[in-house]
C-alpha cells in the first residue's frame, strides 16, 4: 500500500461534502444535501433495511458508504445530463481509478461491493440501491414539506422503483408523516411560571 495515495484519497473524498445534489436546484431547492449527507443517511437506512429483510447489514452499509465516491470526481450528475452521456460509466470509472489507490486488498474488494450495488446481483445489492432511493425520497418528502413542490417527482419515482417490502413500507408511513413529527412529544420545555 502507498501511504501517500491513502492520504490523497482521504482528502479527495472530502469533495462530497462539497458536493451538492444538482438535480434538487432544478426544483429551486437553494441550497440541497450534498452527497455525503447522502451517504451517510443511506447507509442507516440500508442497515435498517437489511436487518428487516434479515441480510447481511454490514455489506449494505459497506456498498452504501462508497457507492458515490467518483462524485468527489465527476461531481453530482443529474438525470437530465444523463440523457445526453452516460453517468454511470463516468462514475464507475472514476471510482475504480480511486480505488486502484487504495492497493489490491481493498480497490478489489470495493469494485466487487461497488458492482454488487450497480448490477443488484445479491440481496444486498437490492437493498443497499433501495436504501439509496429511500434516503432521495425521504431529503424529497422534506424539500416539499418546506414548498419546493417540485420535488414530490422524486417520491414518485422512488415509489416506482423500491423492490423490497421493508422499503415499501417505510416509504408508504413516510408520505403519510411529516419530517417534524420525530421530535413532537419528546421536547421538554424549560421555563418556570413565576411563583411556582
Amino acid at each position: 500500500m502507498n501511504i501517500k495515495k491513502i492520504v490523497n484519497f482521504i482528502f479527495e473524498i472530502n469533495q462530497l461534502k462539497r458536493q451538492r445534489h444538482a438535480g434538487a436546484q432544478f426544483a429551486g431547492v437553494k441550497n440541497p444535501d450534498t452527497v455525503a449527507e447522502h451517504a451517510l443517511r443511506a447507509s442507516q437506512i440500508g442497515y435498517i433495511l437489511a436487518v428487516m429483510e434479515e441480510a447481511n447489514p454490514e455489506k449494505v452499509v459497506s456498498m452504501l458508504i462508497i457507492h458515490d465516491n467518483g462524485e468527489a470526481r465527476i461531481g453530482d450528475q443529474t438525470k437530465v445530463g444523463a440523457r445526453y452521456f452516460s453517468n454511470k460509466k463516468a462514475e464507475q470509472d472514476a471510482f475504480f481509478e480511486q480505488s486502484d489507490n487504495l492497493g489490491d486488498k481493498i480497490a478489489k474488494k470495493w469494485k466487487e461491493l461497488f458492482l454488487e450495488y450497480e448490477n443488484r446481483t445479491s440481496l444486498e445489492g437490492v437493498i443497499a440501491k433501495d436504501a439509496d432511493w429511500l434516503e432521495q425520497a425521504f431529503q424529497a418528502k422534506e424539500y416539499v414539506e418546506l414548498g419546493y413542490q417540485g420535488m414530490q417527482d422524486w417520491i414518485d419515482n422512488v415509489e416506482k422503483a423500491l423492490e423490497t417490502e421493508s422499503a415499501k413500507k417505510i416509504l408508504e408511513e413516510m408520505k403519510n408523516s411529516s419530517f417534524t413529527d420525530w421530535w413532537q412529544g419528546i421536547k421538554k420545555m424549560t421555563y418556570k411560571k413565576i411563583g411556582e
